[in-house]
């Protein structure tokens, strides 16, 4: 099995490069290396391995965009294993998926029988594009969350210090002051429900966002379903203890918090509203045009310890 390791060297703000030169030196495998340069090229390097038709194990070393990058590149590879090296500021992906914590764990895998698991992956499906997402993705409050800390240079500063999760939090407070609510309709198979001065929606393959929150307490990536956690009708000081006690998984006990289990959900806002696929700007919502959410059962593999 030929093994692939990409490296994006911005993630965390540059964390990620200074782990990879120490990280390289404890390893005890032959692999081809590969650095991106741009958004989307770790998709780019994934793809065009895989389709070499050899089989092969791709590392992913960055954050979660590294992750869901190189995911998206081995779609429907069925000799591809995908592997990660989490080295960014909110690491997600390693609290909801398997990823390696330091080079002796990746040095035993190799030396294994490299068993792997086919897991899910969640589309989104709107009138101009398809997104691709492997945590979740989401519409309103979290969605312009994600945006503004993403453009901002705050989250590069607080990664300088290693706190690189409070731009979040920080984000979060401030958008609190300023955020509008926006109606919802939801249709599920044989369902439709209405929402009114809803927060937000989020669609979940794995319980975990926002560097630890666990906003989908029951997910799993590999049960071929997603869940949709809306948040409506409560003052902003109540958001502020929801959001506090998501990171318990606890903020399903309020009453304003419902959750929904399905194959696919049909989400439709009566106003323009900021989306995001894994934290990364996905555009915004047409008002009364329905994106559509939905699950794609064992499309990709990734590593399994036994």
């Amino acid at each position: 099995m030929k093994i692939i390791i990409i490296v994006n060297p911005t993630a965390g703000n540059g964390k990620s490069m200074k782990r990879w030169g120490k990280f390289k030196h404890k390893l005890n495998f032959t692999y081809d290396f590969h650095m991106t340069t741009s958004p989307k090229h770790a998709t780019a390097l994934a793809r065009k391995c895989a389709e070499t038709g050899e089989s092969q194990f791709i590392i992913a070393f960055g954050g979660d965009g590294t992750a869901h990058e190189v995911i998206e590149g081995t779609l429907d590879c069925s000799n591809c294993i995908v592997g990660v090296v989490g080295a960014g500021s909110g690491n997600d992906f390693g609290r909801g998926f398997l990823s390696f914590r330091n080079a002796h764990e990746v040095n035993n895998y190799v030396q294994s029988q490299r068993a792997a698991i086919e897991m899910d992956i969640g589309l989104m499906n709107n009138q101009d594009k398809a997104y691709y997402f492997v945590n979740n993705a989401g519409i309103g409050f979290d969605a312009y969350i994600a945006y503004q800390v993403n453009k901002s240079p705050v989250k590069k500063i607080l990664n300088k210090f290693n706190l690189g999760k409070l731009a979040y939090t920080f984000f979060l407070i401030k958008t609190l002051v300023t955020f509008k609510h926006f109606d919802l309709t939801v249709d599920m198979p044989n369902h439709t429900k209405k929402l009114e001065k809803v927060w937000f929606a989020t669609v979940s393959n794995q319980p975990y966002f926002g560097g630890g929150m666990k906003i989908s307490p029951q997910s799993n990536p590999a049960d071929g379903q997603i869940e949709l956690t809306v948040v409506h009708h409560l003052s902003r000081i109540k958001l502020l203890l929801v959001f506090v006690s998501v990171f318990f998984g606890k903020h399903t006990s309020f009453k304003e918090v419902h959750q929904m289990s399905a194959t696919s959900f049909t989400l439709t806002t009566n106003d323009r509203m900021y989306r995001h696929t894994d934290g990364e700007y996905a555009g915004k919502t047409s008002p009364h045009l329905a994106d559509e959410f939905s699950v794609i059962p064992k499309r990709w593999k990734m590593t399994k310890l036994t």
